[in-house]
């Protein structure tokens, strides 16, 4: 029976399956986008986000247990420095996944997977975004407009 067994096995052992996520979990943590095919971009997500989250608190403890999965040094003083600075007040989804197509010679589905804080160009389109915008059509507002002064103009005279 497959009880409790649903995470995706990527077509590899145990040993090669945590090797494949502690250097692309690394690499995330170093460059801040990778591109890579969906299900491993998934199981990334699955597999990196706690250690972010663990990140967030900088104990000798939190820190031996992040380096326990990336077996990286460089990736943990970037993880504990800046990738937890800039996602502290953040309560989770700290990875984004865009999708791209498929692969020429496989057609497998490819795909982005980045830091969401780390994405210049959508905390752009995000901020201008936030211009308030009416329902109402520029040709009705521009007839109330004229009715609203014409008034005030004749009892001024």
């Amino acid at each position: 029976m497959r009880h409790n067994k649903k995470f995706n096995h990527l077509g590899r052992t145990k040993s090669h399956r945590d090797a494949l996520l502690s250097n692309m979990a690394s690499s995330l943590i170093l460059h801040k986008r990778i591109f890579t095919t969906l299900a491993k971009a998934k199981a990334l997500r699955v597999y990196v986000e706690p250690l972010i989250t663990k990140a967030k608190e900088d104990t000798t403890a939190s820190r031996r247990v992040v380096f326990s999965y990336l077996q990286n040094k460089y990736a943990v003083t970037e993880l504990f420095k800046e990738v937890a600075a800039k996602v502290g007040d953040r309560p989770g989804g700290y990875t984004r996944i865009l999708k791209t197509g498929h692969r020429l010679g496989d057609n497998a589905k490819t795909c982005f997977i980045e830091l969401v804080d780390y994405n210049e160009n959508m905390l752009k389109e995000k901020a201008e975004k936030k211009a308030t915008r009416t329902r109402r059509s520029k040709k009705s507002a521009a007839v109330e407009a004229p009715v609203a002064e014409a008034p005030a103009t004749e009892s001024a005279e």
